[in-house]
């Protein structure tokens, strides 16, 4: 019995001894183990890959891809490559699940997840927003003291879902139905490309958070362009009547505008609102009614003399208009009444006929006149008159006298033919011949062709007595020539 009890102390050990001679003849194989994209050399003991792996301490997970496949028999140099699953955390509204997946996008996740996408949904990838398509960002690792590379854990990625939900619109009578992750009211219908003016009103409001199947309803406006005091004016509006519409838009109209259409014409899609501003004002223009001039003779006063007896006054002569005015321009002018508003008052001058004679001292002895006229001289003689010798009348004046020295031509409505005169440097001269440039204040002194002595000059001629008949005597003379400094 003792004996049998030895023996059977010993099984273990020889047992454990007998395990150990097989492990250590067991055959080996080398190996390279290719994860994420880095190669790692083992000599590991086994017959199959999953027994390499667990020779390495390498448990893959059921996401992981191995290949070639675990019961694949081991042989030397084989070459093992290991694709990790990555852990993804799935987000949606709070509720998070954690899916380990080999997918490169988020489609590729969800339909690992058995997650199904809704229209309208929105995915985010850490916080950025992706398609289902866009592909993941690489895998983070997160190193480990005293670990192969191959073990370090991969960092989770966040995917966020945010579910759309159903809204209900009732746009201007049309219905319809569209899905969004919007928070509010006007941000979901700007998503859904909705357009919604200033004008139009929706309740609940823009800002009316949402949730699933409200009901939003939208009250269109309607587009209109005003056009008034040469501004342009685009408004979109819920008002009824024309003037409604100016009002909102704090338009205001006078009396006489012409609106068109008029105020009370219905608002219509489009529609063009013009305005004209119309103006009406009176206006007077005054037209000047000249003075007459007349001359009253005066005899006291001294020839050639003028005095003023009473000064003359322009007259007004009146006219009222309407005039209308379209946008600042004149489109009608109406004379509603002329009248003259003040009469013109008459300007009478006095003019001298009194005759004083007087003594002049000349070289040539004490000379009377009765008339002093300034004049421009000129000289002449038969040979210069402008006759020619062949005429009968050459060498003979206007009053058939022989031309000579002594004898004057004149404008006898300034000084009568027959006329006695008196010129300083010529002498007396006889008014007793005329030309066709002695005109007004000219007068021309006669010579002899032989004594011709040339004149051009203004001088003073003394028109001696008697003087003519009262009633012959000019007592207007001309103005022209006119004296140097007159």
């Amino acid at each position: 019995m003792r004996r049998w009890y030895r023996w059977l102390v010993w099984i273990p050990v020889l047992a454990l001894g007998v395990t150990l001679v097989w492990w250590m003849q067991r055959p080996s194989y080398r190996i390279t183990l290719r994860v994420l994209g880095r190669e790692y050399t083992y000599r590991v003991h086994g017959t199959t890959v999953a027994d390499a792996l667990a020779d390495i301490g390498f448990t893959p997970r059921p996401e992981d891809r191995v290949s070639p496949p675990v019961d694949t028999p081991l042989h030397d140099g084989m070459s093992i490559t290991v694709e990790r699953s990555r852990p993804i955390l799935v987000d949606i509204h709070g509720r998070r699940r954690l899916i380990y997946t080999r997918g490169q996008t988020p489609r590729d996740v969800l339909q690992e997840g058995h997650i199904h996408l809704e229209e309208g949904d929105v995915l985010r990838v850490e916080g950025q927003p992706v398609s289902p398509d866009t592909r993941l960002p690489p895998p983070h690792l997160l190193p480990g003291e005293g670990i192969p590379q191959w073990e370090w854990p991969i960092q989770p990625l966040w995917l966020y879902i945010r579910r759309a939900v159903p809204i209900r619109v009732w746009d201007n009578g049309v219905e319809y139905t569209i899905r969004t992750t919007a928070p509010t009211v006007g941000e979901a219908l700007r998503e859904a490309g909705v357009e919604v003016y200033l004008g139009d009103e929706v309740f609940p409001s823009l800002g009316e958070p949402v949730h699933a199947h409200m009901r939003v309803v939208i009250q269109r406006s309607t587009r209109v362009v005003v056009q008034v005091d040469g501004a342009t004016y685009q408004t979109r509006t819920r008002a009824s009547t024309v003037a409604d519409v100016l009002a909102e838009l704090g338009i205001y109209v006078r009396g006489l505008d012409r609106i068109t259409p008029g105020l009370s014409a219905p608002v219509q899609p489009d529609m063009r609102v013009h305005i004209t501003r119309m103006e009406e004002y009176v206006q007077v223009d005054d037209e000047r009614i000249p003075y007459e001039t007349v001359f009253v003779p005066d005899d006291s006063l001294e020839i050639d003399h003028r005095r003023l007896v009473s000064p003359g006054r322009p007259g007004i002569f009146r006219r009222r208009y309407r005039i209308t005015l379209a946008d600042g321009t004149e489109v009608s002018r109406v004379l509603e009444d002329a009248w003259t508003a003040q009469e013109p008052i008459t300007h009478v001058i006095a003019y001298g006929r009194r005759i004083i004679t007087r003594t002049l001292e000349t070289p040539d002895g004490a000379v009377v006149y009765w008339r002093r006229i300034r004049m421009l001289a000129t000289s002449y003689s038969a040979s210069t008159a402008g006759v020619s010798p062949t005429n009968p009348w050459f060498g003979y004046t206007r009053l058939g006298m022989k031309m000579r020295k002594g004898i004057v031509a004149v404008d006898p409505r300034v000084i009568p033919l027959g006329s006695r005169v008196y010129v300083p440097g010529y002498g007396i001269g006889f008014a007793g011949d005329t030309g066709s440039r002695i005109l007004g204040r000219r007068i021309d002194l006669g010579y002899d062709d032989w004594n011709l002595v040339l004149w051009n000059q203004w001088v003073d001629v003394y028109v001696l007595t008697p003087p003519p008949p009262k009633d012959k005597i000019n007592y207007f003379l001309p103005n022209w020539p006119r004296p140097p400094g007159r």
